[in-house]
């Protein structure tokens, strides 16, 4: 399941456990443990978290960059 209205929006502080770059995914596992990883490594990871997974936060939208507004 993915998802990105569970929990709160991830910070800065959460930091990939694979790289240790800005976290933008979340993976809660069944057996109670929490994975978080950058949107390269979350792209690598997830398919396989799937499974395991009771819930998948992706929050990779974040870094699209919204157009500057002109004045």
């Amino acid at each position: 399941m993915m998802t990105t209205a569970l929990a709160p929006e991830m910070t800065a502080a959460d930091r990939c456990d694979r790289c240790g770059a800005q976290a933008y995914i979340r993976a809660r596992l069944v057996s109670g443990g929490e994975l978080f990883f950058c949107g390269h490594h979350g792209r690598e990871f997830v398919p396989a978290l799937r499974d395991k997974a009771v819930d998948i936060v992706d929050e990779t939208d974040r870094l699209v960059e919204s157009p500057a507004s002109s004045n």
